[in-house]
């Protein structure tokens, strides 16, 4: 599944530069009320910007702060404050760090239940030979991805 690599691999390069954006949190009174105040918009100037009731900026200031208002409704308003809305993931590891930890977590848990049988049998693996059956398996179920990785 060499392809699968790569398609992280792509995808991780597009992702970096998004990445400063992390540790960026919303304002308290959220990104629409911010920009607007920003900007000396009164909510009566938005709302005619976007053709609804002023009633309305203000259940969407609201929304947006319960994170109940739609992406479609947040494009067009962003729109309406002269802003591009961004939307998007942005991993906090790599995406190939994310993929190892599962794999290890998987292959942890196969070990264990594999050891617990060995052991019953006298046949139980040093603490190095567990190591590296647990590094051998990891690699394996990076390099397979296997459609049952992400069901444990």
């Amino acid at each position: 599944m060499k392809k699968k690599k790569l398609i992280r691999e792509q995808l991780e390069a597009k992702l970096q530069i998004a990445h400063p954006l992390v540790d960026i949190s919303a304002p308290p009174k959220g990104w629409i009320r911010a920009i607007r105040d920003a900007l000396g918009m009164s909510a009566r100037q938005l709302a005619e910007r976007l053709g609804v009731a002023q009633q309305r900026v203000a259940l969407m200031e609201k929304d947006e702060i319960t994170d109940s208002l739609t992406l479609k409704t947040m494009r067009r308003v962003a729109e309406c404050l002269g802003c591009v809305f961004v939307y998007g993931f942005v991993p906090r590891t790599s995406l190939e760090e994310t993929v190892r930890d599962q794999a290890k977590r998987s292959a942890a848990k196969h070990l264990a239940r594999a050891s617990h049988t060995m052991d019953l049998e006298n046949q139980g693996l040093t603490k190095k030979e567990n190591e590296r059956a647990l590094s051998d398996m990891t690699d394996e179920l990076v390099e397979s991805l296997p459609s049952t990785l992400w069901d444990e």
